[in-house]
C-alpha cells in the first residue's frame, strides 16, 4: 500500500500521483488522529467502502459532529482522502481535480473566511 513510498525509496522517482496519495494519507491521519494503516486494507474493497460510516474513520477521542452539514463535508473529505489513495495511481485524481472538489464543496461551508 506504500507504493509511494517504496517507490521513491528504490527509484527516487517523484510523480503528481505520488503526491496525491501522500495528500490522502496526510488527511486520513488528521482525521484518524493516527496512522491509517487499518483502513489501508480497505481500499482494495470497494464493497466494504461503499457500507464505511463516518465513525470508522474519525478520531474516537473527539464528539461526532451534531450537525448535518459538517458530517457531510466530512464525509466529503473522507471519499476525496480515498480517492487519493486509490492503489491504482492512475485511478486517482489530480491535485487540481481535488482543489476543485474542495472549492466546490465550500460554498455549503457557509463558514466566513477571513
Amino acid at each position: 500500500m506504500w507504493l509511494c513510498s517504496s517507490r521513491l525509496a528504490y527509484t527516487i522517482i517523484v510523480t503528481k500521483k505520488c503526491d496525491v496519495y501522500s495528500f490522502g494519507m496526510v488527511t486520513l491521519k488528521i482525521l484518524m488522529g493516527k496512522h491509517p494503516e487499518e483502513v489501508l486494507p480497505w481500499l482494495s474493497s470497494p464493497a466494504y467502502l461503499v457500507n464505511m460510516k463516518l465513525i470508522d474513520v474519525l478520531d474516537n477521542r473527539l464528539p461526532l459532529p451534531t450537525s448535518r452539514l459538517v458530517a457531510q463535508n466530512l464525509v466529503h473529505v473522507v471519499t476525496l482522502a480515498f480517492a487519493c489513495l486509490n492503489p491504482q495511481p492512475k485511478s486517482r485524481p489530480t491535485m487540481k481535480e481535488v482543489c476543485e472538489e474542495f472549492l466546490c464543496g465550500q460554498i455549503f461551508l457557509k463558514i466566513p473566511f477571513g
